[in-house]
């Protein structure tokens, strides 16, 4: 019998999939959309056909949060642990969207499970965090501005004998493929960290034994990061294609492809959860930097790496004053 406890996590866990959709939208077409690759609306409408199936492209990072941050929580509070957890993470993003910083949602939803387990006395994978986690939230906007810098300082020189009109339009096609395989490892990434949360939720529940991710429990995040992601983020894209680094289209194609290929290869190779927000704007500050270093507004920066700090400690202790408070009931 479903019990009222698991219809919440699982309605709660598709409010953060939809609030990561809207929050990340930008994510995957600011650049298209501010080089007029793109019109808002198609550019929407592309990354949402894209999240959705770049969600059914894959499982490993959902079991990655369904079984590597917290030990299974027992079943007398265990779903209460979870919907904090959930709970303390749609909160950050709430705050975050409303303030137009790109932070991450996924480790928004990380944090949450951390602090809703401090909380509750359930044991942290403190291992599992530092290696699937942590690590990777340093290392991956590192590559991803490597990456970005890289490929811009190779693309600037096999264009400059080019015709910039020319170049520019091409670029401009080109954005369109880089957009949707940027959208693509969006859904990949995000929609798996929604249905990990479910999957702790059922086995709590006694609804299953392994950590398995039901068709449809993937269908269901990808429907609902896809609708998120078409409701946009506008906020946030004018943050990410303007406010950071004036885009160019060749800037824009070289800082899709950059996030996109960081997010493929930690999905497939190490289904670690990492953030499309940090990779996506790392590569964008990287391309920015081939120009001269004064052209990135490395205040604007600023303040994104301190939202990106603050995301696992206000989403943490969010979820752990969430728990606290269903306790005096």
């Amino acid at each position: 019998m479903v019990s009222a406890g698991l219809v919440l996590l699982v309605v709660l866990a598709l409010t953060f999939d939809f609030t990561n959709g809207f929050h990340d939208a930008a994510n995957a077409i600011a650049s298209a959309v501010s080089t007029k690759a793109l019109s808002l609306r198609g550019a929407l409408l592309l990354a949402g056909v894209m999240n959705l199936l770049g969600a059914l492209a894959g499982t490993g990072v959902a079991v990655t949060v369904a079984k590597g941050v917290i030990a299974t929580p027992s079943a007398a509070d265990g779903l209460t642990v979870i919907i904090a957890a959930v709970i303390g993470a749609i909160t950050w993003n709430l705050i975050t969207w409303y303030f137009g910083l790109p932070s991450s949602s996924s480790h928004a939803l990380i944090g949450g499970l951390v602090g809703a387990a401090l909380a509750s006395a359930t044991t942290v994978q403190w291992q599992g965090v530092l290696t699937k986690v942590l690590l990777p939230m340093v290392i991956s906007p590192a590559v991803g501005l490597l990456l970005g810098y890289f490929l811009m300082t190779a693309m600037l020189w096999l264009l400059k004998s080019a015709d910039a009109h020319k170049a520019n339009r091409g670029m401009r096609r080109a954005q369109i493929f880089s957009s949707a395989s940027l959208a693509f490892g969006h859904g990949l990434q995000d929609a798996q960290k929604s249905m990990g949360i479910i999957v702790l939720g059922l086995v709590i529940t006694g609804h299953q034994t392994d950590f398995s991710v039901p068709f449809w429990v993937i269908l269901s995040c990808a429907l609902a990061l896809a609708l998120g992601t078409s409701a946009g983020g506008l906020r946030i894209m004018r943050t990410l294609g303007r406010r950071i680094f004036p885009l160019t289209p060749p800037h824009g194609f070289a800082a899709e492809v950059s996030g996109a290929s960081v997010l493929y290869f930690t999905a497939f190779v190490f289904a670690a959860p990492i953030s499309t927000t940090h990779v996506i704007t790392s590569a964008i500050m990287g391309v920015g930097a081939t120009r001269r270093r004064s052209a990135v507004r490395w205040a604007v920066a600023g303040n994104i790496v301190t939202a990106w700090v603050l995301t696992l400690p206000a989403a943490a202790t969010v979820a752990a004053l969430v728990y606290s408070l269903t306790r005096l009931f």
